[in-house]
């Protein structure tokens, strides 16, 4: 069944605010709470306000679906409490941590590979779409645009952490960690990696133009430098 992309968003956009009207009410840390999801809250809300102009794929609503209620389930608990052991043991019988030999709560590095993974396929549908790019760029710039927002974020956090103090440890969740960011920002890298070499491979198999548009993509465009050359070529336009 081929739901319109209108209407599948739609149906994702309520799923999702029913979840999060379920976890509004009392959450482990509000005021963690309310920092995590205001990001979220705002990438929804253009995703519905874009929705008829730029619509996007079912595959990027749904990769975008399954990222947000991951993070809000996060939200809720703080990243650093989610129960996945506590679930693991009364499905299994034994927590996942057990399995591995995991000493700290490792939700948090499974939602920042899925960033990766998951978003960077929407993230390569605005480039492809919006900007027109094309080949080995279609590839890198959605790669170059999830690393760079992940240390964002990460950045952010170290701000709250300044300002907050040790209040902000709900927030941060670095677990004593002091290669916390690092990890995070390189699982996310890894996951964009997957992301677009899976992107990447289903092309080659299905583009006949595959390798010509890339090797178009990787040639030269323009000859002349920019920089002082072009502002002296606008300058005399201009004149």
């Amino acid at each position: 069944m081929h739901w319109p992309h209108h209407r599948f968003a739609l149906i994702l956009l309520a799923l999702y605010g029913l979840l999060f009207v379920a976890l509004a009410f009392n959450p482990h840390d509000r005021p963690t709470w309310l920092m995590e999801n205001g990001l979220a809250l705002a990438g929804v809300a253009i995703l519905f306000f874009s929705r008829n102009r730029l619509p996007l794929s079912r595959i990027s609503y749904a990769c975008i679906f399954i990222f947000t209620v991951l993070h809000t389930i996060g939200a809720y608990y703080t990243y650093q409490e989610v129960p996945y052991n506590q679930w693991s043991r009364a499905i299994f019988g034994s927590s996942i941590n057990d399995w591995f030999g995991w000493d700290r709560n490792h939700y948090d590095r499974l939602v920042h590979f899925l960033y990766g993974l998951l978003l960077a396929y929407p993230i390569r549908e605005l480039f492809v779409r919006v900007a027109d790019a094309k080949g080995f760029w279609g590839y890198f710039l959605p790669l170059d645009v999830t690393m760079s927002t992940s240390m964002l974020y990460e950045l952010l956090e170290w701000i709250v952490a300044v300002m907050l103090g040790e209040g902000s440890s709900g927030y941060v969740g670095a677990q004593g960690d002091e290669w916390d960011a690092h990890k995070d920002m390189a699982l996310a890298t890894l996951g964009a990696i997957i992301a677009m070499s899976i992107t990447a491979a289903i092309n080659w198999r299905l583009r006949r133009d595959f390798a010509k548009d890339f090797a178009q993509s990787l040639r030269v465009k323009r000859k002349a430098p920019l920089g002082e050359d072009e502002i002296q070529r606008l300058s005399q336009v201009k004149k």
